[in-house]
């Protein structure tokens, strides 16, 4: 009980700081502005390749720049798809290297894992990385002070898709849809029933009357 009302208090604070404080003070950021009918997709790789070009089809389709949180090791082997997220103009994010739990590494190891998926995104991709999304979304003091030597904003999430453990794609759909609220972040990954769920959600957002931002756009503005 204690850690869920910690997990409140986090959530709803953050709503109150500007990007430059979170950045600042290493603040989790878990959603942006609530006064702003928006909301931001972030997807989180380590696996699932298979799956990424028809997900960049849809979201080129329906004029949506997603967040793509890649682990180091995934973008070593697939450099094609990282070139082709970022070719699509999609933010490209840090997801450590080797998707350890990262409350169990010292600072010196979170901080290798950090800047090792740095080096490989800026070379395939020419972009740095700027947000970092922790693996199994762990944190503790030492996380967040590798996050801040390597000048990184944590981001975490409002609603779970739940996605890896492949539920039918209406469940994917109702978690969205029935959590939405300003400045969701929307957290997924590349499997077949999101890729089915996508269309869907998307079309459910717009009638809701959300925008899906960037996610630079939803924790910025």
């Amino acid at each position: 009980m204690a850690g869920a009302v910690f997990l409140l208090i986090l959530i709803l604070s953050t709503a109150s700081y500007s990007a430059e404080m979170v950045f600042r003070n290493q603040i989790p950021v878990y959603q942006g502005d609530p006064g702003k009918k928006r909301v931001a997709f972030t997807v989180n790789v380590d696996w699932g390749e298979e799956y990424i070009p028809k997900m960049l089809d849809l979201f080129e389709d329906n004029g949506i720049k997603a967040t793509f949180f890649l682990s180091g090791r995934w973008a070593e082997e697939h450099p094609q798809l990282v070139r082709a997220i970022a070719q699509g103009g999609h933010e490209i994010g840090n997801h450590g290297f080797s998707h350890f739990h990262v409350n169990e590494l010292s600072l010196s190891e979170n901080i290798e894992e950090i800047r090792k998926t740095q080096g490989v995104i800026s070379r395939l991709a020419q972009k740095k990385t700027r947000y970092y999304a922790p693996p199994y979304g762990e944190f503790n003091e030492v996380v967040l002070e590798a996050a801040a030597k390597t000048r990184h904003k944590v981001i975490l999430w409002t609603i779970d898709t739940i996605d890896w453990e492949k539920p039918p794609p209406e469940t994917i759909v109702s978690r969205v849809l029935s959590n939405v609220h300003n400045g969701a972040i929307i957290l997924m990954h590349p499997t077949a029933p999101t890729l089915q769920a996508l269309s869907e959600i998307c079309k459910g957002l717009e009638e809701q009357g959300y925008q899906i931002a960037p996610l630079e756009k939803l924790i910025s503005d």
